[in-house]
């Protein structure tokens, strides 16, 4: 699945996602990249306890990058991916995220249109800032990771950050806006609260890399 190819990186790149407060306490997001450039935004402009139904990441310029619409009704608050800023009814997703109706399962699906084949899962919790999206198309067996979710340590002191700063560490050519547009969705789920959080968290998660 790919947004756009600029943000597919040539190496494995940590981008620092910043939960904001402009108007009300985490009502948006800004990622920097490495060089501590702004890459991605979102703004709600409204508070964070109330539900969305639409989201719009942007790129740095406030270009429309990916729009998410919770889907009514769902049984497993299904939401849909579509590029840019829609604006017809008619545009199609490009693809979904829900819960598992597999019983048994408690973690996140991610399916592609257009590409049966392409398929991920979300594992962990979110709510932790301990997530992992894995690669499980029907061709990849080995269920690869190609990005995860992680508390972020300051460097200089050493000392664990808050929540509301942390890791988005994306693989070589898996597209970065791709992945945030998947946390955005993940925060509406889920937020701070792990009731009903996704499970069966890789144990290696936590100090996982490329």
């Amino acid at each position: 699945m790919m947004v756009d190819e600029k943000f597919c990186f040539k190496e494995a790149t940590n981008l620092t996602v910043h939960k904001t407060s402009v108007f009300f306490p985490g009502d948006g997001f800004i990622v920097y990249d490495p060089n501590r450039e702004i890459i991605f935004r979102f703004d709600s402009y409204g508070p964070d306890s109330e539900p969305k139904d639409e989201l719009v990441l942007m790129d740095a310029g406030g270009k429309g990058l990916l729009t998410l619409r919770r889907k009514k009704p769902s049984l497993h608050q299904r939401w849909e991916g579509f590029l840019g800023e829609r604006e017809e009814d008619h545009q199609e997703p490009v693809f979904s995220v829900c819960r598992s109706s597999i019983i048994g399962r408690s973690n996140l699906i991610v399916q592609v249109f257009g590409d049966p084949g392409e398929e991920y899962h979300i594992r962990g919790s979110y709510s932790q800032r301990c997530c992992t999206i894995f690669n499980t198309s029907s061709e990849n067996s080995s269920k690869d990771p190609v990005a995860v979710i992680k508390r972020k340590v300051d460097p200089s002191t050493h000392v664990m950050l808050g929540k509301d700063v942390f890791w988005l560490c994306v693989r070589p050519g898996f597209d970065g806006a791709f992945a945030m547009g998947l946390v955005l969705v993940l925060d509406q789920m889920y937020g701070d609260n792990a009731d009903g959080d996704v499970q069966d968290a890789d144990p290696t998660s936590k100090d996982f890399s490329f």
